[in-house]
């Protein structure tokens, strides 16, 4: 590409204006597919990374705008057919899934036999990707420092994702398959036991901090899928937060799970790269295992790559397992939250006040320490919401912090058999015995399956799931369930529900929808105004404490928008001879598609554009040279730079 995408990519039948966005969908009614006997897979990946200047979503206005990345987000799309099913499992480097993405998406690959239901649009849940691309208006305003919705990012996201599910549907082949679960443990720890020991059937009702560290979820779940050249692609879910890194960094990042698909990827071998998609489990309550107040890139590397290592050792064992044979099904549906389930009815939506304090380990300052935004502080139980302490008042909570209509009023849920397990897709934050009580349900149907489990944030994103007597106790995970004490009850209903329709064959027709939002544009727009690259200089940065030791190589360049963000920008090359070749150390190139490689934007100055290359972790003390090389990108030529040792 010579240039950058043009904006707003996706939305030829939107109403689309400088102000405000409204497109709609009309339900797709979804034909049985031919049988396919065996199983066929495809695979690819795509690059999100947008440029700086993108407000970064999952710490809210505690948040920053993105000014370049440390490690690339990525979108990797594990596809099936099989039966009468076609599915693509979506792997997103981002906060959550998307209604309005994936109604688009489906709109966009409708000429090939992948349904809206076989868009399973998962997501790693790091809180360090761009924003203002959700499905409902609260989240555009509220998930990010800044408010709105950029018809031109989300519609970047819908052009790379639409070119993935159909690169992976073009190339699928007869294919083998299994699923698995391991254990993990010592690589995650429990935020809120307080909330966890009120859960009545647990045996060990211990708050002493060692019990953080038991009151988890520690499975990981695995699905490798081999074709005739061996590994093609995993997807994995597990349960644990993209919090690894602080608010106060302002990079783009993948957050641990970089690190998870990276070690994954390097530990198996073969004819080609694995691709690797991961994605959260019932993590609502579930934090990466860092060193107390490290939340540094190291210990995000530390904690990613162990569970990597496990996914890597998962996958061996499951290569005896594999089989065409994979029974694969599906099934989604769209429930208005209006809908009653088993009897019973959600509430309006509301926030609670300890949601501003923050959660866990990336609190609020001071807010956190003052009553009634301290969490464990609930009022005395009345009306829907009960315990909760309701940000603004009731009479207020419309005025200042959303009405109603602002919240998701359709809640998916979306169902996946992968042989004898399920896996159910909710757009909440599912906490670890939420969870469990959910996948208790479906083993409860008709379905026959001997595994399930919630794979959280799916297609879109309606914050948090907790048991009922979690939410008594009003710790942040509980004053972000939308719609009261019940909803989890509410919730293992309906998936219960699902899976006996699943096995019965019953389909439930999708919905009309229609999204309508406030318009903010962030997305750097290119402004064709010629610059030529000037290198400069390139210095060592000692190791500290909290990072690791670095080159840092700067040059001038044309402006953000005037570069492709998501294309490869800067690789290192080592001395070799005469000349020069790529470096490669660990098995894993130096360049900007790893973990180690980072580019920032720094600002103007005295009118040109100035950009940092970083290189963490290099191989101190071989006795060879290196150089930065800029590589081709939007219209400016390849520019090596200035060799250091």
């Amino acid at each position: 590409m010579d240039r950058p995408p043009a904006p707003d990519l996706a939305w030829k039948d939107a109403d689309l204006t400088a102000k405000r966005f409204r497109i709609s969908y009309a339900a797709r009614p979804e034909p049985r597919l031919p049988v396919v006997e065996g199983l066929l897979a495809g695979a690819a990946e795509v690059d999100l990374t947008p440029p700086p200047g993108m407000p970064k979503a999952g710490h809210s206005k505690n948040a920053q705008d993105g000014v370049g990345f440390r490690t690339r987000l990525k979108a990797r799309v594990v596809h099936l057919r099989s039966g009468e099913s076609s599915i693509a499992l979506v792997a997103l480097d981002l906060l959550a899934g998307s209604a309005l993405i994936q109604q688009a998406v489906a709109e966009a690959v409708a000429d090939t036999d992948v349904p809206l239901s076989g868009i399973f649009l998962a997501a790693t849940h790091t809180h360090a990707g761009p924003g203002q691309y959700s499905g409902s208006s609260f989240y555009n305003d509220w998930a990010s420092n800044r408010p709105g919705f950029d018809p031109g990012y989300a519609g970047f996201l819908v052009a790379q994702l639409t070119s993935a599910v159909r690169e992976a549907v073009a190339s699928r082949r007869p294919a083998t398959a299994a699923i698995g679960s391991t254990e993990v443990w010592g690589l995650t720890r429990n935020r809120s036991l307080g909330a966890f020991v009120r859960n009545p059937d647990l045996a060990d009702r211990r708050i002493e901090d060692q019990r953080k560290y038991a009151a988890i979820d520690p499975r990981l779940h695995l699905l490798r899928v081999d074709d005739a050249d061996g590994p093609l692609a995993s997807f994995s879910w597990f349960s644990i937060h993209g919090t690894g890194i602080s608010h106060h960094d302002p990079s783009y990042n993948a957050d641990v799970w970089a690190y998870v698909n990276g070690e994954l990827e390097q530990r198996v071998s073969g004819r080609r790269r694995l691709i690797s998609g991961a994605v959260v489990a019932s993590h609502g309550d579930m934090t990466p295992a860092v060193r107390p107040g490290m939340l540094v890139f190291p210990e995000a590397e530390r904690v990613g790559r162990g569970i990597g290592a496990a996914a890597a050792g998962l996958h061996a064992k499951l290569g005896e397992r594999l089989t065409a044979d994979l029974p694969v099904a599906v099934a989604l549906r769209q429930l208005d939250t209006a809908d009653v389930i088993d009897g019973l009815q959600l509430a309006s939506p509301r926030i609670g006040w300890a949601k501003t304090a923050g959660a866990g380990e990336n609190t609020t300052p001071v807010l956190h320490l003052i009553p009634p935004f301290k969490a464990g502080h609930p009022r005395r139980p009345r009306g829907p919401h009960a315990e909760k302490r309701i940000a603004g008042t009731e009479l207020g909570h419309g005025r200042f912090v959303g009405r109603p209509e602002d919240f998701p009023t359709i809640i998916p849920v979306h169902l996946l058999r992968l042989g004898d397990t399920a896996v159910v897709g909710l757009p909440f934050e599912t906490t670890a015995e939420a969870g469990r009580r959910i996948g208790a349900a479906v083993l409860d149907s008709d379905l026959d399956v001997t595994a399930a489990f919630v794979s959280s944030l799916v297609d879109d994103h309606t914050d948090y799931l907790t048991t009922p007597e979690e939410y008594t106790a009003q710790y942040y995970e509980g004053a972000s369930v939308l719609f009261g004490p019940q909803q989890q009850e509410w919730v293992a209903g309906q998936a219960r529900e699902l899976a006996s329709d699943l096995a019965a064959g019953v389909r439930t027709p999708p919905r009309d929808r229609t999204f309508d939002f406030a318009v903010r544009r962030y997305l750097a727009a290119a402004t064709g105004v010629a610059a030529e690259r000037t290198v400069g200089a390139v210095r060592f940065i000692e190791a500290t404490g909290v990072e690791d030791a670095f080159w840092e190589f700067s040059w001038t360049d044309v402006a953000p928008g005037d570069l492709v963000w998501h294309e490869p920008l800067v690789r290192v090359e080592v001395s070799e001879g005469d000349g020069w070749r790529p470096a490669e150390y660990d098995g894993r190139p130096v360049d900007d598609q790893g973990w180690h490689l980072g580019v920032t934007y720094a600002g103007r100055r005295r009118g040109a554009h100035q950009y940092r290359a970083r290189w963490f972790a290099p191989p101190l003390g071989r006795p060879v040279k290196h150089r930065f090389v800029l590589l081709a990108n939007g219209a400016q030529p390849e520019t090596a730079g200035p060799a250091f040792d």
